[in-house]
């Protein structure tokens, strides 16, 4: 990497963090206003909290345009509206994914909203911008802390619950990555996963966001994220390291067959993990194709 892309990623990280600082204020401001317990105020401040931060994003795509562009290719559907509500899903392979979805997304769908670890919260300014846009914070409990405490059993999905009745009355986008963490061949080798691009898929965050939602709730945006030369780091992708991303996108209607009660029932808890794997295997299809094609321009 030259010193001169260095030096553009420098500056770039300088004008984001500008912007996050810019953006961050009004949103935490308004955050306070939302504190007030009539339904119809706090809905006006959610819809302002919103524009903030698609403008945010905006800015931020803007800076990237300028110091380190790239060119988005993008496949498969495309007609959207930012009065529906979505499930997204994707594959994950580094933090850059966050920022082509929302690159790609922006003023498109409602503003995209991620499912958090509980730690994230203690993320300077952006913590404090995540908790006032409603992100959900999620805390997942292992096999050992509920075996020394079973009261603790199902408090993600009560949370899972809680988090989602707020979006019941605007527009809104759900984002999750149903792989659970970023791939690595390591994980994937650990997981002995039968995908040759993928993790295995979780499924239960998913299947319990559909149920809280309810009807509110009923388009699938499935998107799959391939990067022809190397899965960048953040770095590397504001200096510039990153040419070009290949994005395609399948919007389906969630069928019935994906609502139901996860956690007891059973039949529908195999059907739904089926429902899920075939997705993926599609997934895993359409990164071997966008693989093979790379390799044949190379």
């Amino acid at each position: 990497m030259s010193l001169f892309s260095k030096i553009k990623g420098c500056i770039a990280f300088v004008c984001y963090l500008l912007n996050t600082v810019f953006w961050t204020i009004p949103i935490l401001v308004f955050s306070v206003f939302k504190l007030i317990p009539i339904s119809i105020f706090q809905k006006s401040c959610s819809y302002i909290l919103d524009n903030c931060a698609t403008a945010w994003i905006s800015v931020n795509n803007i800076v990237e345009a300028i110091f380190h562009p790239m060119r988005i290719h993008v496949s498969g559907d495309q007609q959207f509206s930012e009065q529906e509500w979505y499930m997204v899903i994707a594959n994950h392979q580094s933090w850059v994914d966050i920022l082509i979805l929302q690159r790609v997304f922006n003023r498109k769908i409602p503003f995209l909203k991620f499912f958090l670890k509980q730690e994230l919260i203690y993320v300077p300014i952006l913590g404090l911008a995540w908790w006032a846009l409603d992100f959900p914070f999620m805390r997942r409990y292992s096999s050992s802390q509920l075996r020394k405490n079973p009261k603790l059993k199902g408090k993600d999905i009560e949370i899972t619950r809680k988090a989602c009745e707020k979006f019941k009355t605007k527009p809104v986008s759900i984002m999750n990555f149903v792989e659970g963490t970023r791939f690595t061949q390591a994980k994937h080798d650990k997981q002995q996963s039968s995908f040759k691009h993928l993790l295995k898929p979780k499924a239960g965050g998913m299947a319990f966001a559909l149920s809280a939602m309810g009807e509110h709730i009923n388009k699938l945006v499935d998107v799959t994220i391939y990067y022809p030369d190397q899965v960048p780091s953040y770095w590397q992708y504001i200096c510039g390291a990153l040419n070009e991303v290949h994005v395609h996108i399948s919007v389906s209607d969630i069928p019935q067959s994906m609502r139901g009660d996860y956690l007891k029932d059973r039949e529908f808890k195999i059907d739904f993990q089926e429902q899920l794997n075939q997705i993926w295997v599609n997934k895993d299809q359409q990164l071997q194709r966008l693989t093979d094609e790379s390799k044949q321009k190379a």
